[in-house]
């Protein structure tokens, strides 16, 4: 079992800034990708940014040069640093993060979700 727990959502103003944390326990043997992804009320869930194991990086237009995913791999916690937000960043943030636990097996996990609101 992969437990992944979530904070830092909230209430700003646009233009304003928040950051993201997630952190994965549970009888982890290794964790690959790391990824952040919203879901807007009416809309499908989309891909933020993920970043690999070893670093390499991908974001959706949408927030690139904004966003800045990172991870502590000691801590098995990925974070999301969200600058210059606009009022169309509103929605609910999931993290999702795959690796594997005892005996090798794989696991992909979603954390619980926490929303952000950026008002105009």
């Amino acid at each position: 079992q992969v437990q992944l727990v979530e904070s830092g959502g909230g209430l700003v103003q646009a233009g304003g800034s928040l950051e993201l944390s997630c952190a994965a326990s549970g009888s982890i043997l290794s964790i690959s990708a790391m990824g952040w992804y919203r879901q807007a009320p009416g809309k499908q869930r989309e891909l933020v940014a993920v970043i690999t194991s070893g670093g390499n990086t991908n974001y959706a237009s949408s927030v690139k040069g904004r966003f800045t995913i990172s991870r502590d791999n000691a801590k098995n916690t990925v974070y999301l640093q969200m600058n210059s937000l606009k009022p169309e960043d509103t929605a609910v943030y999931y993290c999702n993060v795959g690796g594997t636990v005892a005996a090798n097996i794989a696991f992909g996990s979603w954390g619980q979700g926490t929303q952000v609101t950026v008002s105009s």
